[in-house]
């Protein structure tokens, strides 16, 4: 990369220091705008202040933490990297999601017991982890006799989050982020990328800010929460926020009401999310006593084994329509898994079988080995048998054609095999887990139309076996994504914690070919895993 001149570098020993002592009135121009490649002249004439720094993460979640994290194992100086967010912390978001969708710190969350975000070996795992900290064996015994005699075992929110908080100081995370809104990364001429931020409103001097680096990384999470068509616009015509819900929302005030008045309610969705909101909904009715009257709603109803689409098949090896190595379990309307994806997506012949296949044939292959799903677990399964026994509990297979208001009560035109049924209810609460497009993210829609970047099979970023975006190159520079906007790619299970590492340690790879970083071999891999034991600075 060219040497900026003198003038128009700020420095960036610390993140406090990166804003000019002077107010600049300096903003992106239209030229800015409707330009694919940025010069220094360029940055420089529309009044916005340039930081040099090597290595930039943009998003600032989980998956810009374990990146940075390898890169620091991997001897990169905190100098060398900023974390630009408008986060305080990294598990911030996922916190906020967990709690809303009934998983609060003392739940466990759906992750295996060695795929640990604050720890790039994976050991000690969370049970062992676990059983020290509560001194007791019981977490070993469920992970040795998992899934036979035991559900799977999984940590806990908290504990996770405690884990993390700790690597967060170990690495000193907090030097490299820089609170803002990023909106634009665009190819800079000669190479690297322009990364502009836009600092919280009242906290400098400057409107923009302008991030000159060799190589950034998006990892943006997901673009955003999307509405079935009929529950947008009865939200939307009604203007009822309140009655209608998404389980990702913030909807506590839904459980409070249900607790004081008997009521009935509509859960819609058949994964992971939708069985903890069903439990949370129990819970309380053994609890606190709530009158709550369950209406389930599957779109797919499975009793049997099944495929990657919900189809039933023979469970015998090769036999019905699904193949042996696709066939999860299911019943009750459920598919179920243990986790996200099979195990082999992480080691096996899937991420294998995944990393050899292109275009319409990877595509395929996603759909077969997705799908909703759930984990089957011993106290909501006995929940929801004795709601059947009792009444309480309700399923209906179909889709809804209408929801108009009914006085103070929703009522839904329920289409089913049988015809349409009328469901009359006080609440509905979403679970169909529907993401909006990445281009309705403003960053990735603008790496979309300016910055090279294309769509994969199945329609989220499409990045290489390093995850370095395929067109977005910029001279010696390189675009690397990972997390939930890359979806689709070489390699299965993106949004999950062992998959963002995994993608951590591609990028990192690509960077040690480049000279960025050192390599993590055997002697440095040990050196640094007693530091991190013993919370030393890497």
């Amino acid at each position: 990369m060219p040497e900026p001149s003198a003038a128009s570098v700020v420095p960036t020993t610390d993140p406090s220091t990166y804003l000019p002592s002077q107010p600049i009135s300096g903003d992106l121009t239209d030229q800015m705008l409707q330009t694919d490649f940025w010069t220094d002249e360029l940055v420089a004439s529309a009044g916005i202040p340039i930081v040099d720094v090597p290595f930039v993460s943009v998003g600032g979640g989980i998956g810009s933490f374990v990146t940075v994290d390898y890169l620091r194992i991997a001897g990169v100086p905190t100098s060398q990297m900023r974390v630009l967010s408008t986060l305080d912390f990294p598990w911030q978001t996922y916190e906020y999601l967990t709690r809303v969708s009934q998983v609060p710190r003392p739940e466990r969350i759906r992750s295996d017991s060695a795929s640990r975000p604050d720890n790039i070996w994976g050991f000690p795992s969370y049970a062992v982890s676990e059983a020290i900290h509560k001194k007791t064996l019981a977490p070993l015994w469920n992970v040795f006799a998992e899934p036979i005699f035991t559900d799977y075992y999984t940590p806990k929110a908290g504990h996770v989050f405690e884990n993390l908080e700790r690597e967060s100081a170990r690495i000193d995370y907090n030097e490299m982020l820089v609170k803002g809104l990023v909106r634009i990364v665009r190819r800079r001429y000669g190479g690297g990328y322009f990364t502009i931020l836009t600092p919280p409103e009242g906290a400098s001097a400057t409107k923009r800010v302008a991030f000159r680096s060799q190589y950034v990384h998006v990892a943006v999470g997901y673009p955003g929460l999307k509405f079935l068509p009929e529950l947008q616009r009865y939200r939307t015509e009604n203007n009822d926020y309140r009655h209608i819900v998404n389980a990702y929302e913030a909807h506590e005030h839904v459980y409070e009401r249900l607790v004081q008045t008997p009521s009935t309610v509509l859960v819609r969705g058949g994964g992971i999310v939708a069985s903890r909101i069903l439990q949370r909904l129990m819970d309380d009715r053994e609890k606190y006593g709530a009158q709550t009257n369950i209406v389930h709603l599957f779109r797919t109803y499975i009793n049997g084994t099944n495929d990657g689409y919900g189809n039933e098949g023979d469970p015998r090896p090769g036999g019905g329509r699904t193949r042996t190595f696709m066939r999860r379990r299911g019943g009750d309307g459920w598919a179920y898994q243990g986790f996200n994806y099979p195990k082999s997506v992480w080691g096996g012949q899937l991420k294998a079988q995944v990393r050899k296949l292109d275009g319409e044939q990877r595509a395929e292959l996603y759909k077969r080995m997705g799908g909703t799903n759930t984990p089957w677990r011993k106290s909501w399964q006995r929940q929801m048998n004795q709601g059947r026994r009792e009444g309480w509990y309700t399923c209906l297979v179909g889709t809804v054609d209408e929801m108009t208001p009914s006085g103070e009560r929703i009522l839904n035109q329920v289409r089913t095999a049988q015809g349409t049924v009328p469901v009359e209810v006080d609440f509905v609460i979403d679970c169909t887990g529907l993401e909006a497009d990445i281009a309705e993210h403003r960053l990735l829609k603008d790496l979309l139309e300016h910055g090279g970047a294309s769509r994969n099979p199945v329609g989220r970023l499409n990045v290489d076996r390093n995850f370095e975006l395929i067109g977005a190159a910029s001279g010696g520079g390189a675009l690397y994504a990972s997390g939930a906007t890359t979806l689709g790619g070489y390699f299965p299970g993106v949004d999950t914690f062992l998959g963002l590492q995994v993608a951590a340690q591609e990028i990192y790879g690509d960077l040690a070919k480049r000279g960025f970083c050192k390599r993590i071999g055997p002697v440095r891999s040990t050196v640094q895993w007693w530091k991190w034991l013993a919370g030393s600075k890497p």
